[in-house]
């Protein structure tokens, strides 16, 4: 036994060198990938639902998407002029999206369109730059998402939890709904901005502004659409048919009806509601970003106007890239989201978008929504949207002035009540209260601070989870008397890394402190992962424990450890055994004998 054990710790010396994964093969296997049916199908999910596309689905979808257009409309309106712009821009930013993301889009219920974030963020590049601060942004955000999703980087979304996600609908519903409330109530004042806390005050100190019949108008219609929501898919036979499909076409039964009473009042000189108003009409030119541009008498170069953008080139990407991933989880209804690909179909959004002096997009939440609510069943639902807004902005701007605020807002609000996910917060407190902790930060962060901070410190305050638990492991230990030898058997339960190193040494030291014993045997069958910082402890607690007349033995270590091992200082870790017959005559040389079998029975 003692030549076999002397042949095992040869033959752990012999190739100790690491192994590193082959650039050149990898980058092959990487290549090759590219050009599968799979990848084809993965990078252009119109491939997937186009061969079933039917007529039924082409209803839900036209349905939808003129739904969420006739919402999106006015809404885009607002968020330019947030972001300081002419209210055209806030269409021109409406449209490219959506026709892009229908063919390059794998979540059906997102409406990439100007944001309430986006317009706040590009609030400072459009002082410094004008109109071409925003549009140069947006492309160069498209190339950024674009780089980002060549590099495979979606198993970022790996890293925003359940808790998280819920956490951020919660808090985003209730900061639309907020926003909202103003326009339910005829408030005419916008106030500083549409976060939280801005929105509250602005609707008390502007309370007495509350216009009676476009609140009687907003609150019956809320009222309706609620109660449709409600009623929806019950009944039996005939019925069941009708309630259906009322229920689909709710929100653009309220929009339209809440136009028609508006213009039947103006034919009376009487305008009792609050309008949207006038648009601007025409259609973009197509040309290129503007990569130089003049603002306020000074001339910018393209190096010029990246120095400018500042910092805002890295946040308004990544802010992007967070939400769509994020609100594409919110609506996945349990699928896997690839977000590689919504990285790669924003990317595009945003490219394109930038030809046709687009702002920066990225998923809507409440339009997403409403797209949900309304029944829609593909991404082809974006295309009856984007034509939607170019009809608007070409024709129908006339038609478009009658519409109330009032009813969008009741529109906005009914979808907003639905998308808070009440049994995921029940589930939670049911299953696991500690993930109580990270839903509730972000709610709290994302009302106080703002949605992108928000699901940022949420997401730092989860991964504090497993941080702790990776700096904590679970260590087991045995205590034997074995022919008045005494063997203590420590046995780490996962991966050691830098941050367990100092906790994995501190728990052996105090161990063979408690316990006293002649031998001490570290197993590592569960350790496949170790650092230097590891290596080095580990080192360091042999020395420790060695001038303490105490014998160590390390047992079941995977190769490629031992060998980082041995690489490290071979005279400290040349007792590294193979098996438990080694391990056994290991100990037996200690003091003492054992019986055959008896070191691996006794564990």
């Amino acid at each position: 036994m003692e030549a076999d054990c002397e042949s095992a710790r040869r033959r752990d010396s012999w190739d100790h060198r690491e192994d590193f994964p082959q650039v050149g093969s990898l980058v092959a296997r990487y290549f090759k990938g590219l050009w599968t049916k799979d990848t084809l199908y993965r990078r252009l999910p119109v491939l997937q639902w186009a061969p079933a596309y039917g007529a039924k689905s082409l209803l839900s979808d036209f349905i939808a998407g003129v739904t969420v257009g006739l919402t999106s409309i006015p809404q885009s309106i607002a968020y330019a002029t947030v972001a300081n712009l002419e209210p055209q821009y806030g269409l021109y930013s409406n449209f490219m999206g959506s026709f892009v993301y229908a063919f390059l889009g794998s979540v059906k219920e997102i409406t990439v369109a100007p944001t309430a974030v986006m317009a706040l963020m590009v609030q400072q590049p459009v002082h410094d730059l004008g109109a071409a601060g925003a549009i140069l942004s947006s492309f160069l955000s498209g190339c950024i998402m674009l780089l980002l999703g060549c590099l495979n980087f979606g198993f970022l979304v790996q890293f925003i939890s359940i808790p998280v996600i819920t956490g951020f609908i919660t808090a985003a519903a209730i900061t639309i709904i907020s926003s909202q409330l103003k326009s339910l109530m005829g408030i005419a004042s916008s106030g500083k901005s549409s976060e939280f806390v801005d929105t509250w005050i602005n609707l008390y100190e502007n309370i007495g502004e509350t216009r009676l019949w476009d609140s009687v108008l907003g609150f019956s219609s809320l009222a309706i659409l609620i109660f449709l929501t409600i009623i929806k898919g019950r009944g039996t036979g005939r019925w069941k048919t009708i309630t259906k499909y009322v229920c689909l076409l709710r929100n653009a039964m309220i929009v339209l009806s809440g136009g028609l009473m508006a213009y039947i009042f103006s034919t009376q000189d009487k305008f009792p509601f609050r309008l949207t108003g006038k648009v601007a009409s025409g259609l973009p030119s197509v040309q290129l970003p503007p990569f130089t541009t003049n603002h306020e008498g000074q001339e910018y170069d393209f190096i010029d106007m990246i120095r400018t953008l500042g910092t805002s080139v890295i946040s308004i990407p990544l802010i992007s890239i967070l939400e769509i991933v994020s609100i594409g989880k919110a609506f996945s209804r349990g699928k896997l989201v690839d977000a590689t690909q919504e990285m790669l179909s924003l990317g595009c959004c945003n490219v394109a978008g930038s030809f046709v002096s687009s702002i920066p997009t990225t998923a809507s939440f409440a339009r997403s929504a409403i797209n949900s609510s309304s029944g829609v069943v593909t991404p082809f639902g974006g295309v009856f949207t984007g034509v939607l807004v170019l009809l608007a902005l070409g024709l129908l701007t006339d038609y478009f002035f009658y519409i109330p605020k009032s009813t969008l807002a009741a529109v906005i609000i009914a979808a907003m009540i639905f998308i808070i996910e009440y049994r995921a917060v029940a589930e939670m407190w049911r299953t696991k209260r500690l993930d109580m902790v990270p839903f509730v930060v972000t709610v709290v962060a994302c009302l106080f601070l703002g949605l992108e901070i928000g699901i940022v410190i949420g997401i730092a305050v989860n991964l504090c989870f497993p941080l702790y638990l990776a700096s904590r492991p679970r260590i087991t230990h045995q205590v034997m008397n074995v022919n008045e030898t005494a063997v203590l058997v420590v046995r780490p339960d996962s991966d050691l890394a830098f941050s367990s190193a100092e906790y994995f040494r501190e728990k052996i030291l105090k161990l063979a402190t408690r316990t006293l014993p002649d031998v001490i045997l570290i197993d590592g069958e569960w350790v496949k992962f170790v650092d230097s910082t590891v290596v080095r402890n580990l080192s360091s607690t042999i020395s420790d424990l060695r001038q303490q007349g105490r014998h160590v033995l390390l047992w079941r270590w995977d190769k490629n450890i031992r060998s980082a091992l041995y690489r490290f200082k071979k005279h400290k870790f040349l007792p590294l055994f193979r098996n438990d017959e080694c391990a056994e005559q290991a100990v037996t040389n200690w003091k003492g004998s054992f019986e055959n079998g008896a070191f691996e029975n006794k564990l």
